[in-house]
C-alpha cells in the first residue's frame, strides 16, 4: 500500500486484528494543535531515558501526562501519580489531547473511554521497543490508544504470547492505532527507527499512548 508522504485527510478505519484497528491520518489534520499540546506537557516534564529493571537504560526518551504516569528504574515498572525526577505531580493531560484519544477509541468501536495516562515516548534514530504488551493496567477491558507523530516506523504486531508470529505494520505521521477486546494483551513493539527528516519534529518519532491506568472502565 503506497501511503501519502504528508497525509491531511483520515482513510476510513481498517481492521488490524480482532479488536484491534489502524485509523490511518486520524491525528495529521490537526498536527499542530498535538504538536502544541506535547510542547505544553514537555515544557513542565521533559523527555528523559529512563533505567529498565536491572539497570541499563531504555533505549526511547519518555514522559508523561495525566493522573498517572509510567515509570520505569532499576527496581520495576511502574505507575506514579508524580514525576520521579521533581516529586511534583505529572502535568494535566491536554483537554485536546484527552478529547482526541477519546474520539479514536470511540471511531475504533470503544465508546466510553476515559484515559487517565499518556505514556509519551520520543524515539531518536536507531531507537526501538522490544516486543512487550501493558500489563501494569488495573483494567483490561479498557483499550490502547496509541497516536504517531513524526518520523515513520515499523510496528512490530504479535499474539498472545513472544512466541507467535509478528507482522509488520508501518506507521506514518498522523496514524492512530487502537486495540483492546481479545487482542489488549498482544505482544508489540517498535523495529529501529531509521534515520531521516520530518517536516515538523526533524529526526525523531513521538508516540503518545493512552491507558486507563487506574480507572475501571465504565460499561
Amino acid at each position: 500500500m503506497s501511503l501519502p508522504l504528508f497525509a491531511t485527510e483520515a482513510l476510513p478505519p481498517q481492521p488490524l486484528d480482532a479488536g484491534a484497528v489502524l485509523l490511518r491520518g486520524f491525528a495529521a489534520a490537526r498536527e499542530q494543535e498535538w504538536l502544541q499540546a506535547v510542547g505544553r506537557v514537555t515544557a513542565q516534564a521533559p523527555f528523559r531515558v529512563m533505567t529498565r529493571p536491572g539497570g541499563a537504560p531504555l533505549s526511547v526518551a519518555m514522559t508523561n501526562c495525566g493522573d498517572w504516569g509510567w515509570v520505569s528504574d532499576a527496581q520495576r515498572y511502574r505507575y506514579s501519580s508524580t514525576d520521579p525526577a521533581t516529586g511534583l505531580p505529572w502535568p494535566a493531560m491536554p483537554a485536546f489531547m484527552q478529547a482526541q484519544a477519546v474520539a479514536a477509541a470511540a471511531a475504533a468501536g470503544y465508546p466510553g473511554y476515559a484515559p487517565d495516562a499518556c505514556l509519551m515516548n520520543r524515539y531518536q534514530p536507531g531507537a526501538k521497543m522490544t516486543l512487550h504488551r501493558d500489563e501494569d493496567e488495573m483494567d483490561w477491558s479498557a483499550p490502547i490508544v496509541s497516536v504517531s507523530l513524526g518520523l515513520p516506523c515499523t510496528f512490530l504486531w504479535g499474539g498472545p504470547t513472544r512466541q507467535d508470529p509478528v507482522r509488520r505494520v508501518p506507521l506514518t505521521h498522523g496514524d492512530v492505532l487502537v486495540w483492546g477486546g481479545p487482542t489488549r494483551m498482544a505482544y508489540h513493539g517498535v523495529n529501529p527507527l531509521k534515520a531521516g527528516q520530518h517536516h515538523l519534529l526533524g529526526a525523531q518519532r513521538w508516540n503518545l499512548t493512552f491507558r486507563m491506568a487506574k480507572r475501571y472502565y465504565a460499561a
